[in-house]
């Protein structure tokens, strides 16, 4: 890389030190000195490698002002350096877990400084922060280069750059100085987690919930496990067992594939239930309580979403005969109502390869959710454009093979499709299959309006829809993507949990179109099916290799929904 030193960067520089061309950890300190109250841009000559004892530091970005986006730096520390054993990165599991327990002791050391790293909280992602390479430990980290005004504060950068730093360095990121029992731990619960998930399709569970977890969390902005709330304990009849390579063998609730409907009064467990649920996608710290609540990976969590835009989606399972005439196996609005939208964003989790949905009536439809036998007789089908999901539920298990969980507390007729019912009561669950059978055999006069899933035309989009000229790239929080020009509204995309992966969405759908995987000819499904290979070859670097911020690697799931919620997109073609 080619190296800028002793650069004036505005009136008021001193011009180089004598040190400038000196790239180590003294030179790096005097330079910071010697710049002390220069102008902010001289800065711009700390680009480049210094190399410390121990490690080499990369200024990879330069803030040109204080008020700018901060500045960005990068640590290497070679293998026989950090010395971390090979038994804790030898996979891409353990390779994760160990990357998320030294950014967190990073962030530790690190908390009082001006640096700053992207650790994350309760979920352990894939981060662009944190990245072990064959046991070399490589660290990104942000820094707001300190100034009073616009003139360069040298003394607190030197003592971020050249005290701080070290420290971190020293204290989180070797082996012989790390706390290594908590080090063993968080890889060992990672690959857990991880070898739980993995065994559900063959245990012919959709999801596992283990014999003590806790499930409540402190608040809706604060994810941490509730003091003292009470821990899951399953209902005999659903328990099961299961051996974990460290653990051993843990008990749990297992949910089986088909539909299950999660029902019960208000306020007694129900949501909280399915949120554990639909975060068990990730695998958590040790201590979070939900390390051994897990998912299958191809779940998605799904909502209506008023106001959102829908692109020639094929809806008419859900959505036919409308008395505009329009055609809703090729459907698009600008501004989806809530059914519309709900239906929208089903056909398109299943388009994305979903196999199991998740619901919640509180933030479902209900006119698409159901049609009870008095508006059944009040109002005909043929004056109906809507049919509801819960005429389609067991279709689409039958015929596609995905399964849902849904609460429900409103309306019994799901007690008609469902092929087990667990009560939450208190927080503590109970299995009412037998129960809601009985009930259900009482006839109420309904009628299903559906009996077969029919087949979605695959969708082809055209990758002009998405630039690649240098697009800005940014999140708002886990709500909004900013992408060049365009916001990507992402508010109800609910297993989003982190605004690092809402960067890295940005990056993997400007890298999808370069690479060519979203090409014009290929459908939403085989773009996510590139994207999930090269990933699997590449790593992170599949989804940029040259940005230099924080990001992490996005779910196939997210990135088509934010695909889909792209006000350009457009849809060239469609195949069977």
């Amino acid at each position: 890389m080619a190296q800028r030193t002793g650069s004036q960067g505005g009136r008021g520089g001193r011009g180089p030190s004598k040190t400038a061309n000196r790239r180590d950890a003294t030179g790096l300190r005097q330079e910071l000195r010697g710049m002390h109250g220069s102008s902010y841009g001289r800065y711009k000559s700390l680009t480049g490698t210094w190399n410390f004892d121990g490690f080499t530091l990369e200024v990879q970005k330069v803030q040109p002002d204080p008020y700018a986006p901060a500045s960005r730096c990068q640590v290497r520390v070679s293998a026989e350096t950090a010395g971390f054993p090979e038994n804790l990165w030898s996979t891409t599991v353990r390779a994760r877990g160990l990357a998320g327990v030294l950014l967190r002791a990073v962030d530790r050391q690190l908390r009082n400084s001006h640096l700053r790293v992207d650790a994350g909280h309760q979920q352990v992602l894939d981060r662009s922060a944190c990245q072990i390479v064959d046991g070399q430990v490589v660290v990104r980290l942000g820094i707001d280069l300190p100034g009073k005004g616009r003139t360069i504060d040298g003394k607190q950068a030197e003592q971020a750059l050249c005290v701080d730093l070290p420290e971190a360095v020293e204290a989180a990121l070797r082996w012989s100085s790390a706390d290594q029992q908590r080090v063993r731990d968080f890889v060992e619960s990672i690959e857990d987690t991880d070898a739980l998930r993995r065994q559900l399709p063959e245990l012919g569970l959709v999801a596992f919930v283990a014999d003590g977890a806790v499930l409540p969390r402190r608040s809706g902005v604060d994810d941490r496990p509730l003091p003292d709330g009470l821990a899951f304990s399953s209902p005999d009849s659903l328990r099961v067992e299961v051996d974990l390579p460290h653990r051993g063998r843990i008990s749990g609730m297992g949910v089986p594939e088909g539909i299950s409907l999660i029902i019960g009064g208000g306020f007694h467990g129900k949501s909280t239930l399915l949120r554990a649920l639909e975060n068990g996608i990730y695998d958590h710290v040790p201590g979070d309580g939900r390390e051994l609540v897990v998912c299958r990976n191809d779940t998605v969590k799904v909502r209506a979403e008023d106001g959102r835009r829908v692109h020639r989606v094929d809806v008419s399972p859900f959505v036919s005969h409308l008395p505009t005439g329009t055609d809703t196996s090729d459907f698009s609005t600008d501004n989806a109502s809530g059914s519309t939208s709900q239906a929208a964003s089903l056909v398109e989790s299943v388009e994305a390869g979903a196999r199991v949905l998740l619901l919640d009536e509180d933030t479902a439809a209900t006119n698409l959710m159901i049609r009870d036998a008095r508006m059944q007789s009040l109002v005909a089908k043929e004056s109906e454009p809507l049919t509801p999901f819960l005429d389609l539920i067991r279709p689409l298990h039958r015929q596609r093979g995905v399964s849902t969980v849904l609460v429900m507390g409103g309306s019994g007729d799901y007690m008609d499709v469902a092929d087990r019912v667990l009560m939450m009561d208190s927080y503590r669950a109970y299995e009412m299959t037998d129960r809601a059978r009985e009930v259900a055999a009482s006839p109420t006069g309904r009628h299903a309006e559906a009996e077969h899933f029919p087949a979605l035309r695959a969708r082809v989009p055209d990758p002009s829809s998405i630039g690649t000229d240098r697009p800005k790239v940014r999140s708002r929080g886990t709500d909004a993507l900013t992408l060049g020009d365009s916001t990507v509204e992402l508010r109800a995309v609910e297993q989003l949990v982190d605004p690092s992966q809402v960067t890295g969405i940005g990056l993997a759908l400007v890298t999808c179109v370069r690479a060519g995987l979203l090409d014009g000819t290929r459908t939403v499904a085989e773009i996510l099916d590139a994207f999930d290979s090269t990933v699997d070859k590449r790593g992170i670097a599949a989804v940029d290799d040259r940005f230099v911020g924080d990001f992490a690697v996005p779910r196939r799931f997210e990135l088509a929904a934010a695909l889909n919620r792209l006000r350009t997109l457009r849809v060239g073609a469609f195949r069977q």
